[in-house]
């Protein structure tokens, strides 16, 4: 049989590929099918990433066969040999996943150097400088992504050399120090491996390749799969391509652009670039890079050559592009083009510019904003009047739009302690790198000295949708002492500062922020996504203020009200905790009928916030011990508060004691005990239903929704309750009103015998909360203890209480939904859950065929965006 083939060059693939090749092997074939010029090259497979993990961590004998094949190909396309040659091939190895993961992932340049071939190098360009500048970054960066050395030490050295020559920049360096620093780092390697530097450039690239694979499971990649909903089974691919050099002389560059503004969504070809430089000194912020205009004065041609095949990249792929290129000698290669990562308000503005300009229709245009990147169009704004009176103290390059104010923290580790004990904080680093991962996560905002607008720093956050400011380099910082100082002024670790991530100020103080306008392009775009949806979007909302927020964010109802939220408030808790401590049903009744007028106001509020749109009630759910205090000292004064012993209420609290409450006696449990709990709050949602249709004419349908059900006779139980009880109000009222009664499937008994379940309920709303919680069998208010073990050890890849898990709790969803209807074809099927916010959930249900998904109102436009998606996707 033949064996599989796992090596591509790039004149064999294509974009369809990217599955099998990863984003950039499969845009680094296009555009080579293109004729765009590209360095040659290869792409080793992600299949042969799996089969690396399969193999135990090892790459096969038949890969490194097909990769010395791959090699032999490029050798003949270059007329170069790769190894000990009079005419060296040398080459970059970078990997290339199926979706842009930008700086998570590791990349090796100039490999193929070693004592010998940099002096070929050396007489070939007769450029000793730019041999060994290459020889240098080649040994750094080998150490530090293939044997795990340190990158901080190589620095330390470089650093040290700059110091003694007194110079600035890296280019200042002569043929001489770099010679020395090329004998410094191999010292250095040594001293840390135990062995010399490898010098067989094909014992290199083995160890190349497989560092790639394994930084496909590095820590920062794995944080970074679980934020974007990326599979680890996916894998990544490797690129292998020819070197190109920008740090040939003054001739020679290397920069990133983009063909539309990634920041604010301007159709004008935006980027930097670096004279002399290799490409990681553009991304890694070491030197702060020029406009991609200057090009223009540099080199003309060049420049109109760029232009002209940037513009033709963005009309083949119809999206953005985000570009990588090399300059050597005056003649220009292109080292990638994907779809460029860009701030929420850049995508609206490019879908919405691109369909006017008649690139896309409305349907491809929706595809082209990630949901979860219009949860920052709703995020605070800096307060108009508040930044008038604020000071800068600083301006950097405004790489990441928003406002952002915390306190002020120097290391990613402190950024994420003191996010988790509820702090906000700024992470302020001298630049970023893909380790400082979590702690960009757990920022408001990140500030950096050094770096350009398409530094790591900026792409990560315009990414996350964190406010960045980049490149302010009138900061001093002291990363040992934790501080930094700018204008004689000293900040430390802990002090108030705030970002503006649209301007690059940055102010020294707090500043107080408002929520921003909805309109312009946002308002075109969603109207767009609501005329494509089918699956409609509610929201989860316990007050009237919640309810007309999410109105304003486009909710069509509430698919979720949790009336014990409203339990909890100081005016009601007395009469809730006097309904607890009730020993007859007429004591009970009496605290109840203290509720009833509260109750019902609330319940009026919200229906006149919804403007007669569709508004599901939940009944009491939690278990009734969480209305008490459990502490003794807060038993002894509350037994005060309410005139009765302390011995009789902390007999009462012992009573309510359970092993295992999510478990235990709430939900309709609740009712079966005690029924005049469900008597009062059909009466405040009926009563409430019928004196707002009177007065505002609209035509409200309440749904009564009971939770917790696993069994037929419980729902029928607590329903007969509720039609007796507001079919009697109604009767009374002589007025007309429909409602309905349905259940939350949260319990798996419910969702397989959800055929039975459908004979009382009218509708089902999937709790998957709790859903998960009992499918799982584990408390989500435990699980973060341990889930942390399970991503390290490859058992799940993220939180199942955050995306929905569609192989397990799906399944129940889908039987639920299947035999639901198959009882009672028009029943009403929606989720409430976290997981109705969230996109590939949202795109689920949409394929199961539910009505609607609830969630928070911040997240509802999120959610209208992926129904609309899911729409596009698969049609229904």
């Amino acid at each position: 049989m033949e064996n599989k083939k796992y090596v591509y060059l790039f004149s064999e693939g294509n974009a369809r590929m990217r599955n099998l090749l990863g984003g950039k092997g499969a845009n680094l074939a296009e555009m080579t099918n293109l004729g765009i010029p590209v360095p040659q090259g290869f792409t080793i497979s992600t299949e042969a990433c799996i089969k690396y993990y399969e193999d135990e961590k090892n790459v096969s004998d038949d890969i490194i066969i097909q990769i010395n094949k791959a090699i032999q190909e490029i050798e003949k396309i270059t007329c170069k040999r790769f190894g000990n040659s009079d005419n060296p091939l040398l080459l970059s190895v970078r990997s290339g996943a199926r979706v842009s993961m930008p700086g998570m992932m590791d990349t090796i340049l100039n490999l193929g150097l070693n004592d010998i071939t940099v002096e070929k190098i050396v007489k070939l360009t007769n450029n000793i400088r730019f041999a060994y500048d290459s020889y240098r970054r080649f040994i750094q960066m080998f150490s530090d992504v293939v044997m795990g050395i340190e990158k901080r030490k190589f620095e330390d050295l470089i650093d040290k050399a700059k110091e003694e020559k007194k110079v600035k920049f890296d280019t200042e360096l002569d043929e001489n120090d770099l010679k020395k620093l090329v004998v410094q780092y191999k010292k250095l390697y040594a001293e840390e491996i135990g062995k010399p530097f490898p010098e067989d450039p094909k014992d290199q690239l083995i160890e190349s390749v497989t560092a790639v694979f394994r930084s496909w499971n590095n820590p920062r990649a794995i944080v970074y799969r679980r934020l974007n909903d990326i599979p680890g089974e996916w894998g990544t691919a490797v690129n292998v391509q020819t070197m190109v050099f920008g740090n040939m002389g003054n001739t020679s560059g290397t920069g990133v652009a983009f063909t539309r503004n990634p920041a604010t969504g301007e159709n004008k070809i935006f980027g930097e670039y670096l004279i002399n430089a290799q490409g990681e000194d553009v991304v890694a912020g070491i030197r702060t890079p020029q406009p991609i205009t200057k090009l223009k004065e540099d080199s003309p041609q060049c420049y109109e050559e760029f232009i002209n095949i940037a513009h033709s990249l963005e009309n083949h792929y119809k999206d953005m592009q985000d570009m990588e290129f090399t300059i050597e000698q005056g003649k220009l290669y292109f080292l990638q083009t994907r779809n460029g990562k860009r701030t929420a308000q850049a995508a609206l503005k490019i879908a919405v510019d691109m369909v006017n300009e008649g690139s896309l229709t409305k349907e491809e245009a929706i595809l082209k904003v990630e949901p979860k990147q219009l949860e920052t169009l709703l995020h605070p704004a800096f307060d108009t009047d508040e930044i008038k009176k604020a000071t800068c103290i600083a301006k950097g390059l405004p790489a990441s739009p928003g406002a952002a104010c915390g306190k002020v923290y120097f290391t990613a580790e402190d950024a994420k302690e003191q996010h988790e004990k509820g702090e906000k904080v700024v992470l302020v680093r001298l630049e970023t790198s893909p380790e400082d991962i979590e702690g960009m996560v757990a920022a408001e905002g990140i500030l950096t000295v050094r770096g350009g607008m398409t530094s790591h720093a900026a792409v990560v956050a315009r990414g996350m949708g964190t406010c960045c400011v980049a490149g302010c380099g009138k900061i001093n910082i002291d990363e040992e002492k934790k501080v930094f100082q700018v204008g004689g002024k000293q900040y430390s670790e802990g002090d108030y500062i705030s970002l503006d991530g649209s301007t690059g100020n940055v102010y020294g103080e707090a500043i107080k922020t408002t929520l921003p306008e909805i309109s312009g392009d946002f308002e075109i775009f969603m109207k767009w996504a609501d005329d494509i949806k089918k699956l409609q979007v509610r929201t989860n909302a316990d007050t009237p203020k919640e309810a007309a927020e999410a109105v304003k964010f486009g909710a069509k109802g509430i698919g979720l009200c949790r009336t014990e939220h409203m339990f909890f408030e100081e005016d009601r808790i007395p009469a809730v905790r006097e309904m607890i401590v009730a020993t007859t049903v007429e004591q009970r009744k009496k605290a109840l009928d203290k509720l009833l007028p509260m109750q019902k106001k609330d319940f009026i509020g919200i229906y006149e916030a919804m403007e007669g749109k569709p508004v599901t009630i939940r009944f009491l759910d939690p278990p009734l011990h969480e209305f008490l205090p459990s502490e003794e000292e807060d038993i002894r004064a509350l037994s005060k508060e309410m005139g009765i012993s302390f011995d009789e209420l902390k007999i009462t609290v012992a009573s309510l004691h359970e092993f295992n409450p999510m478990m235990g006696h709430r939900g309709c449990r609740l009712t079966v005990s005690y029924p005049e709990i469900a008597q009062m709050q059909t009466t405040a949602i009926i009563e409430a239903a019928l004196e707002v249709n009177k007065r505002k004419g609209f035509n409200i349908v309440p749904e009564i929704m009971i939770p917790l059900v696993g069994e037929i006779k419980e729902l029928k139980f607590v329903k007969d309750i509720v039609l007796k009880t507001a079919n009697e109000i109604i009767d009374k009222s002589g007025e007309k009103l429909k409602y309905s009664v349905g259940t939350m499937i949260e319990i798996p008994r419910a969702a397989l015998t959800a055929d039975e379940i459908a004979k009382e309920a009218e509708f089902f709303s999937f709790g998957t909360n709790d859903l998960t919680q009992m499918t799982f069998g584990f408390s989500r208010d435990d699980a973060g203890k341990f889930l942390d073990d399970y991503y390290e050890n490859k058992i799940y890849e993220f939180d199942p209480f955050e995306k929905l898990d569609q192989i397990g709790v799906g399944k129940l969803v889908k039987i639920a939904a299947e035999l639901g209807k198959k009882t009672r074809p028009d029943i009403h099927l929606g989720i409430c859950g976290e997981h109705g916010g969230d996109p590939s959930s949202v795109e689920f249900c949409h394929n199961v065929g539910l009505d609607y998904v609830s969630c928070s109102p911040f997240r509802v436009p999120l959610a209208r965006l992926a129904a609309a998606q899911a729409q596009v996707k698969n049609p229904r």
